[in-house]
């Protein structure tokens, strides 16, 4: 049984990792774009120039300055935060090696930080240091539902101790 969890915890992750990839790297292309957009040349249309270096300013920008419609505010700011809270629960499901806080985040940074460097690469975006904050934050925030359980079930155990 334990097996099948593993099995199934692992091909999860995987449909998981290839969605956010969609996402993230490849929202603006359709499939014949990103085949012709290894060309790299200097006249790519899908080039921005538009990176963030600067910790919080788009998130900012987003919350208080922005004059845009606020659908586009929360699904710039909330999107990134519930976008990497699958990955903060399922990796401490999948591996004893993730069950604390700081693993967790190590890891959503790690991964958040591949796609953003990849866009920065091979020009399918803009790198945004905003969002390695906010998909951070939503790795973080993913853990808590699993470390609370893990709270629960440990203070269980230790009163049923307590009684025996």
């Amino acid at each position: 049984m334990r097996v099948f969890v593993k099995v199934g915890l692992t091909i999860l992750l995987c449909v998981y990792l290839l969605i956010l990839s969609k996402l993230i790297l490849f929202k603006y292309f359709t499939v014949p774009d990103i085949i012709s957009h290894f060309t790299f040349s200097d006249d790519d249309p899908f080039w921005w120039n538009s990176h963030n270096f600067i910790p919080f300013k788009t998130i900012i920008y987003y919350l208080f300055l922005a004059d845009i419609n606020l659908n586009i505010r929360v699904e710039n700011i909330a999107g990134n935060i519930i976008g990497f809270s699958p990955f903060g629960f399922i990796l401490p499901l999948l591996s004893k090696k993730f069950l604390s806080l700081k693993k967790v985040i190590i890891a959503a940074f790690c991964l958040s930080l591949t796609f953003e460097i990849t866009q920065l690469v091979f020009k399918f975006g803009s790198f945004d240091v905003d969002d390695l904050i906010l998909n951070t934050l939503g790795g973080a925030l993913g853990y808590l539902p699993i470390y609370s359980t893990f709270l629960i079930i440990k203070y269980q155990k230790k009163q049923q101790e307590l009684i025996e």
